[in-house]
Order: structure tokens, then C-alpha cells, then sequence
């Protein structure tokens, strides 16, 4: 049985080109960084976590919510070959449970905020936005985009983004935790608008405050799907 299985929706992407040595402290053991045509990446990503069962069992008061967090990409080899994956910097959330069973049997970093979201239709355009507070102020992130999905190019910078389907997290120096995020290969929106207002360096820590005067490289609005998430390995 999956660890867990949910909803993802409304994935929203900012990403940024980064310096590979702003991510080298948070690389666990045994992977490396993964790139894009030569280009590293970190991504602030917003999504509503939907229909939320733990161990095949929902939750009370722990079925919907949103989460907010800044991910980069990585690879592992295993004897199967690479496998391509996400290490999280941080993941908001507004249940407190939440952030304790992703921090103490995922090794994850979550943190608990009071958060909320809205998703509406304006005119021609789908507008999605994921708010909470980070040290009493606001933050943010909203998208314009087309009503209509579509699927996701080959071999473009969208495929990249979305298809990592692993997650690694430092457990100790030589030790690193593995588990696989199971999901069909998502459609998306074209973003006509979009305004990230958010305080890096007050979420995410000092390493990244450089992302406080960034501008996306691209930004983008996946529509989700069904998701699971398997038990975890622990890589030596």
C-alpha cells in the first residue's frame, strides 16, 4: 500500500537559474545536480494538496490544503540506471501532522504557516493564487493563464520541471532518504500573467536571498493529477 495518496492540482512554477554552489550544502549523499541543457535550476512551487489518505485512510481536518515550497533537481545512479528526482529546501504547509510525519519519517524540512489559496475564472483567463504568512507578512504567488490546458512539449524545459519522480533528502552525511512520487505526465497552461511576491530569505534562509531581486526564467501552471507517494529507502 502507498505510503500516501492525494491530489495534486494547480502546480504553479516559478523557476530560476541558480549557481550550482548555492545548492551544494542541501545535495544529499549520493546524488548530484541535475540541469537542463547546461542550466541549473531552484523552483518556488504552490499546489493544492486534494482528497489526502495516509496509509489508504483520510485524515479529519487533513484532506485539502496548500502547500508552498522551493525545490531544485538532482539524479541518482542506481543499479537500474539514473533516476531523476527533487530535493526540497523547504515545504509550508498549514497542518501542524502534516509537517510532522514529512519531517520525522521523511526526513523532509516542512514548516507550518497559516496559508490559503483562490482559484477562479476571469474573463478568458484561469487566475490561481496561493497566499500565506512568513514572519507576520504576506506573501504570495499568482498566475494568469489560458483556460485550457495542453500536453507538455518533448524534450522541453516544462518536461524537465515536472518529470522527476523521485524525492532525496539528507538524513546524515553518507545517509540519504529515497522515495518515489508516482503521477501520470501532467498537462499545462500558457501563463499570460503572473507576480511572485515573496521574501526568500525570510522563507527559504540567507542562501537564498539572491532570489529576492530574480526574475523567473519561466513560469508555469500544471493542471496535476492523482498522485501517490511510496514508502522510503534509505540510500548508504
Amino acid at each position: 500500500m502507498s505510503f500516501l495518496t492525494a491530489e495534486w492540482r494547480r502546480l504553479a512554477f516559478a523557476n530560476y537559474e541558480v549557481d550550482p554552489k548555492s545548492l551544494q550544502k542541501y545535495l544529499p549523499a549520493h546524488t548530484e545536480l541535475d540541469t537542463f541543457n547546461g542550466t541549473y535550476y531552484a523552483s518556488l512551487v504552490g499546489f493544492l494538496f486534494k482528497n489526502v489518505k495516509l496509509l489508504g485512510t483520510k485524515v479529519p481536518y487533513h484532506v485539502n490544503f496548500e502547500e508552498v515550497n522551493l525545490r531544485f533537481y538532482v539524479r541518482y545512479k542506481s543499479e537500474t540506471g539514473w533516476k531523476r528526482g527533487v530535493v526540497f529546501v523547504k515545504e509550508i504547509v498549514p497542518k501542524r501532522a502534516v509537517t510532522f510525519i514529512a519531517n520525522a519519517f521523511y526526513n523532509e524540512r516542512y514548516e507550518t504557516q497559516k496559508m490559503s489559496h483562490i482559484w477562479k475564472n476571469s474573463n478568458d483567463s484561469l487566475i490561481t493564487e496561493y497566499h500565506w504568512l512568513q514572519k507576520g507578512k504576506e506573501q504570495f504567488f499568482k498566475l494568469e493563464t489560458e483556460l485550457n490546458p495542453h500536453v507538455i512539449l518533448l524534450n522541453s524545459k516544462d518536461e524537465f520541471i515536472t518529470e522527476h519522480y523521485w524525492g532525496y533528502g539528507k538524513k546524515t552525511t553518507s545517509k540519504t532518504t529515497e522515495y518515489e512520487v508516482r503521477h501520470p505526465k501532467w498537462e499545462v497552461y500558457d501563463v499570460k500573467n503572473y507576480d511572485v511576491q515573496v521574501d526568500f530569505a525570510a522563507n527559504y534562509g540567507a542562501d537564498f536571498e539572491f532570489l529576492n531581486i530574480a526574475t523567473p526564467t519561466s513560469v508555469m501552471l500544471a493542471e496535476g493529477s492523482l498522485i501517490s507517494i511510496e514508502g522510503k529507502n534509505i540510500i548508504k
